[in-house]
């Protein structure tokens, strides 16, 4: 007599034995959808090491914080995680290099231009952040703060904000201001701050933030953007003086300097960021588990206070929350891009 039960097969058993083994998340995530069994390979991910790359070289603060998460982002995936910097094109190379990697085990950790403004400021770039990149979590931002000269010329000293922004409206083109180069935060920012309190110094792009410092203190530049750690280091050297912060409000990474707006420049939020981001085709069930491993490696207190020393205040957001800055800042930078004519060199 035949038998009414149904025969499973061995292969059909051991993706039953998989999935009930499965996580309830991984479950909650395939449920609905057709063909659950064939989906439940992502859930033996990661099978090999978890790889992060870097636009910029070591010891940079985009590869401090990669590093930062390598080793509890390892024990939380039982993988090793490695770092590879691919540095060039502003960071531009490395997220493409992310953009087309189709491992599944392959992430990058952005800054801002990357996965906002890139194509608009160059239509060559090779990959679309908004459709080639899926966001996972935004780490950290961080205010600029408006730096000048101790003494400078037409500036009186102890002046106020207020005073200083008469003072870069009276010296107009024969004013100037430096930043890291063409298309980045601190030049759209300053051409996002010319528009909005009339001033109109001269660009002057140099290698990096450093250099521009050292120009100050030369006194080829009256005014820059400067990151908070470089600038407040040279302000309690008494050797720069910090105007405000970009930050609508006053940041924690300065809690003494006011903000610009306190200085008159209204509507004035701008600021610098990091996130992590996969490429788009990176299955949706993996994208899930990395950006809430992310997002609560970086709200654990040790990593919150690691990530406060290198300048950042920690968000460790959710891949919405990431959404929705990326493009509230394409827009507000795009902006000015279109208004200002920027255009990549």
């Amino acid at each position: 007599m035949l038998s009414s039960r149904p025969v499973v097969s061995r292969r059909a058993s051991t993706l039953l034995i998989a999935l009930a083994a499965a996580s309830p998340w991984a479950l909650a995530q395939n449920a609905a959808k057709p063909g659950a069994a064939a989906a439940a390979a992502p859930l033996a991910w990661p099978t090999k090491p978890l790889k992060i790359i870097v636009g910029f070289p070591a010891g940079s603060s985009p590869d401090l914080t990669a590093r930062t998460f390598s080793e509890p982002l390892s024990k939380a995936l039982g993988q090793p995680v490695i770092v590879e910097n691919k540095v060039g094109a502003g960071g531009n190379i490395a997220a493409d290099a992310v953009a087309k990697a189709r491992d599944d085990h392959t992430i990058g950790l952005m800054i801002n231009g990357n996965m906002t403004i890139a194509k608009l400021l160059n239509p060559a770039v090779p990959y679309d952040p908004l459709k080639d990149l899926a966001p996972l979590s935004l780490i950290g931002t961080s205010p600029l703060i408006l730096t000048a000269p101790v003494i400078q010329p037409g500036v009186p000293a102890n002046s106020s904000a207020r005073d200083f922004f008469v003072a870069a409206r009276n010296g107009g083109d024969k004013w100037s201001y430096g930043t890291p180069g063409v298309g980045t935060v601190g030049h759209i920012g300053t051409e996002l701050l010319k528009s909005r309190s009339n001033i109109n110094p001269v660009h002057v792009p140099y290698p990096g933030y450093p250099q521009v410092a050292t120009a100050m203190l030369g006194g080829q530049l009256q005014m820059a953007l400067l990151p908070p750690a470089l600038a407040q280091a040279q302000v309690r050297a008494g050797k720069l003086r910090a105007i405000g912060v970009t930050s609508s409000g006053r940041s924690p990474l300065a809690p003494d300097v006011p903000s610009l707006v306190e200085a008159g420049i209204s509507n004035f939020n701008l600021e610098i960021w990091n996130a992590f981001a996969a490429p788009s085709t990176l299955p949706k069930p993996i994208q899930a588990k990395l950006a809430a491993l992310i997002s609560e490696i970086a709200r654990s207190e040790e990593v919150r206070g690691k990530l406060f020393q290198q300048g950042w205040q920690t968000v460790g957001s959710s891949p919405e929350g990431l959404a929705n800055r990326v493009k509230a800042d394409t827009n507000l930078l795009g902006g000015v891009i279109a208004m200002r004519g920027i255009k990549a060199e």
